[in-house]
């Protein structure tokens, strides 16, 4: 006999021994047992021999492993995603020899070794049912047969070198990965016939490596499901966040997002299962469903990691501004990067791509920039929707988000602002419930009552009466007594409270760009409201600024015309 089969037979009766003195490495307890004594319902009705669905010890078609089953002839749709580096063909291999049974196309019983099939349980001839009926559908399984180091295994990149996976994940002699990487078909001591614990993904880390992923939220969370609605993790083995780490999202077989397969078919539900307050602190659902939200829900299948932001269709799913291997807790002085918005791209000031922001508006930039979808809130004189434009330190004035801004004498600012300060989107766009709103809800620009996505209310249709509430956005950082006092502006009373006239019907709360507007005409954030601020009898609109605290204005508003109409404290 051939030494390597020799060996072969040894190890079966080897199994059956360590059965018989009660250690978990045997076969026999388990489901790939599908003789009479087998345990589950895929089991002979007459033959009693365990070894011989798959091995036998003469007439096997293949040498090694003695294989005893002819293989598939199906055609099978594999794997395909953007972020896999590989080369996926069909299956060979191992893998081959699995999908044999677990494809479901031949009966359990058909045997190379016998002409005659062995009878199986009424029902249970083939493996076409249940959680181990793979089918021919792999697009939604962990790809099999491909080459490893030539795939991103090979770069090094959020993969573990080909040199180091010397177990428990295996590379076949070809340096492939087969479903024997990952499964010991006669060893069910960790579940699954997994070759090792899935506890802290410890099998999944063998080869992959995701970029900042020790030490990130969702590798430290020890966060349980509260048992309050549906369950997070219906495939999972374990209670906590960081003990089903990759298990938390993502699913080996049966994807219902196939690419990346994530378990959940709408990205943004794999986030909100546990996102909603039963597992995180928050319900991040009930923030997407307010008046003004970044919806998830808006497009499906839309989102790809690798996708160009100044390219890429409209969409805002909760990948775009948070990277789930790399999110941590924690705030960032503007302006920095928050914990939560770790390891995402952007766009930087000059509009190039980068892969990991550096400041915060880089991220607000990937979508509300270069790749704007033209959409103004309000009309302006200088109408502009890229925000990367209106934020530039070179234009006339500015809300400080990149810079300190230009004007060094703002008297209406509430302390700990100063004319040094700089600040975040999220400063306006925000939560109207979050921490900083004095809410209980999440920090974030998820959703608010108040459109934009705003932390507060900011009227701006014509004829405002000015309450405390009407402009409370701008209240936040501007006192309102010093508005009231006019001492920025020497009407600013008689206008807002006066005549009811908006703060937005002057002021242009972003900035205009010094490719439209200039120094003499848009200081101030002076950028005029054009749905109801319009040109005088002369034709006129516009304001000129004439120094510290001085100016005229030509324009015509609320039917009053004003023709150099001059403004001096």
């Amino acid at each position: 006999m051939n030494p390597r089969n020799h060996l072969l037979l040894l190890s079966a009766v080897a199994l059956l021994a360590s059965a018989a003195s009660g250690q978990q490495t045997s076969v026999v307890d388990t489901k790939h047992n599908l003789s009479t004594s087998g345990p589950g319902p895929y089991r002979a009705v007459i033959e009693s021999r365990i070894c011989i669905f798959c091995h036998t010890p003469h007439r096997a078609r293949t040498n090694a492993p003695l294989w005893n089953r002819e293989d598939s002839r199906e055609t099978y749709a594999v794997y395909t995603s953007s972020t896999f580096g590989g080369t996926l063909g069909q299956p060979n291999g191992a893998s081959k020899l699995c999908l044999s049974c677990h494809d479901g196309s031949i009966a359990l019983g058909a045997i190379v070794s016998s002409e005659t099939e062995i009878e199986m349980s009424p029902g249970y001839s083939h493996l076409n049912s249940g959680s181990s009926s793979i089918g021919t559908m792999l697009h939604d399984d962990h790809p099999v047969s491909f080459h490893y180091a030539s795939s991103k295994g090979g770069s090094g990149q959020d993969y573990h070198d080909e040199s180091t996976l010397n177990g428990p994940v295996e590379l076949d002699a070809n340096g492939y990965v087969q479903c024997t990487s990952c499964h010991d078909p006669h060893n069910n001591q960790f579940g699954s016939f997994l070759e090792a614990s899935d506890r802290h993904s410890g099998l999944c880390l063998s080869c992959h490596d995701p970029s900042d992923w020790p030490g990130s939220s969702h590798q430290s969370s020890n966060a349980t499901w509260d048992g309050v609605g549906t369950d997070p993790w219906p495939t999972a083995n374990y209670a906590t966040v960081d003990e089903n780490a990759c298990a938390n999202c993502h699913v080996p077989h049966g994807a219902g997002h196939p690419q990346r397969l994530l378990e959940d078919a709408a990205e943004e539900q794999n986030c909100l299962k546990c996102h909603n307050g039963h597992v995180a602190n928050f319900d991040i659902g009930n923030e997407i469903a307010r008046i003004s939200a970044h919806v998830p829900a808006a497009t499906l299948g839309v989102h790809d990691p690798v996708e160009d932001p100044l390219s890429m269709a409209r969409h805002a799913e909760c990948q775009d501004c948070h990277n789930p291997h790399a999110v941590l807790p924690g705030s960032a002085a503007a302006p920095g990067v928050p914990g939560p918005l770790t390891g995402v791209g952007g766009i930087n000031t000059s509009g190039q791509v980068v892969s990991r922001i550096s400041n915060g508006y880089e991220l607000c930039y990937k979508c509300h920039a270069d790749n704007n979808s033209g959409v103004a809130n309000i009309p302006r004189f200088h109408q502009q929707t890229n925000v990367r434009f209106e934020f530039d330190p070179q234009n006339p004035s500015y809300h400080p988000i990149e810079a300190p801004g230009v004007n060094q004498s703002v008297p209406s600012l509430k302390p700990p602002y100063t004319t040094q300060s700089i600040i975040a989107c999220t400063d306006c766009h925000q939560s109207n419930n979050s921490p900083d709103a004095g809410g209980s809800g999440p920090a974030g620009p998820h959703g608010s009552n108040f459109s934009p996505i705003l932390i507060a209310n900011y009227r701006t249709e014509e004829y405002v009466e000015e309450t405390a509430s009407a402009y409370a956005l701008c209240y936040r950082c501007h006192s309102r007594e010093s508005i009231k006092r006019d001492e920025s502006f020497e009407e600013h009373d008689k206008h807002i409270r006066g005549d009811d006239v908006s703060c937005s019907a002057c002021h242009d709360s972003h900035g205009i760009s010094s490719s439209q507007g200039n120094s003499t005409n848009n200081s101030n954030l002076i950028n005029f409201n054009v749905s109801y601020v319009t040109p005088n009898s002369r034709g006129e609109l516009e304001f000129i600024d004439e120094g510290f605290r001085r100016g005229r204005c030509n324009l015509l508003c609320h039917g009053e015309n004003h023709r150099d109409y001059d403004y001096q404290q």
